[in-house]
């Protein structure tokens, strides 16, 4: 909905394209905190104040008179959405049965990715009549969201905040998060480069590329179920690795492809490489004896979506000096870094915390 953004503020399409921006910054440096505060605050008072804060700023982004309001209430979106997902993610983690964690996590990328995929087709069809169609759709889902609220999960103790942050920064969550920005984020996050080879190559309209590229979306879909399965047989670090070796091959088979339907069928298995990777490593993030859940998992959380913002701006000149290397050197550092970054063994316990006391 870029150039519909930019007829209504008079910007161009490029100009409107901040608007991105603007909700992706505040909504990854807040995720390196947003879990711990969260554990503070207490996790259903805070999704469900992360849930109001999001209608009033989607409602405000309606009403918007100039395109620097309309940014900031961007940013406040980003802001609201900063407090949920690792939340929810440590409530569903506490809520799941033993030996089922990655069930449980397989379900939610499910529903995650049924998101993903739709969101682009349904903000497409409202910006086709009236782009803020869009927010109030949001704005009332959100709405719906905090009046359902969560299950308070298990109890979670109430620490000094620099005590909980020290936790969440810890050795072994920093790397389970570069393994989530590496081998998640260089596959989904090179969409954009298998849509310009689409163009370049094969000459491929708009149209077609979009339904190429939702390809891995509908794939992870399907696949998360089965993923979660794995996740609890195998374990979290052989999924991971069988994701990453999976993904290597997807980036490299792309940027070789022959044909257009070859790079199709190549791109759907990026969406079981990614919910391979994403599921074992939120599963990692969650092991049980993980102190400070929430906070270790918003961290893996804001490093994985820096990996995936920073794809373009790393792979772009490389694919100008020359195309292939651009879809060689990711999979290169896929099929790298992930093995040796990926830490061994459960999560190591943290410095001795006082005063437990709940915090829901």
């Amino acid at each position: 909905m870029l150039p519909e953004l930019g007829a209504t503020f008079r910007v161009s399409a490029a100009t409107a394209a901040a608007s991105v921006t603007a909700y992706l910054l505040p909504f990854a440096a807040l995720m390196l905190v947003s879990g711990t505060l969260g554990e503070r605050w207490g996790r259903r008072r805070t999704v469900v104040g992360a849930y109001l804060l999001y209608v009033v700023a989607s409602v405000a982004a309606v009403v918007a008179p100039t395109f620097e309001l309309f940014l900031a209430t961007r940013a406040l979106q980003g802001v609201a959405n900063a407090f949920t997902t690792p939340l929810l993610l440590t409530t569903l983690a506490g809520l799941a049965a033993p030996g089922r964690l990655g069930r449980a996590l397989g379900w939610f990328g499910s529903l995650q990715a049924a998101g993903q995929t739709s969101a682009p087709l349904l903000g497409g069809l409202a910006a086709e009549v009236d782009w803020r169609q869009a927010f109030v759709g949001v704005a009332v889902v959100a709405a719906l969201l905090a009046a359902i609220a969560i299950p308070s999960g298990t109890p979670a103790p109430r620490t000094a905040l620099r005590s909980a942050l020290g936790s969440a920064l810890r050795p072994d969550v920093l790397r389970i998060g570069l393994v989530a920005a590496v081998g998640w984020g260089l596959l989904a996050g090179l969409a954009f480069l298998v849509a310009l080879r689409l163009e370049e190559v094969f000459a491929v309209p708009a149209g077609q590329r979009g339904l190429v590229l939702t390809g891995l979306g509908i794939a992870g879909l399907l696949s998360a179920r089965l993923v979660g399965g794995a996740v609890d047989r195998i374990g979290a670090r052989r999924t991971v690795l069988i994701g990453a070796g999976l993904g290597a091959l997807v980036v490299l088979g792309a940027g070789l492809a022959p044909a257009v339907w070859a790079v199709a069928a190549i791109w759907a298995f990026g969406g079981l490489a990614s919910q391979l990777v994403l599921v074992g490593v939120n599963a990692l993030a969650l092991a049980p004896g993980r102190e400070n859940a929430s906070g270790a998992m918003s961290v893996v959380q804001a490093v994985r979506f820096g990996g995936s913002s920073l794809a373009p701006v790393a792979v772009t000149p490389i694919y100008h000096a020359e195309p292939l290397l651009a879809f060689v050197v990711p999979a290169a550092a896929i099929a790298a870094v992930v093995p040796l970054a990926l830490p061994r063994g459960g999560p190591r316990p943290g410095p001795r915390v006082e005063n437990d006391v709940t915090a829901n």
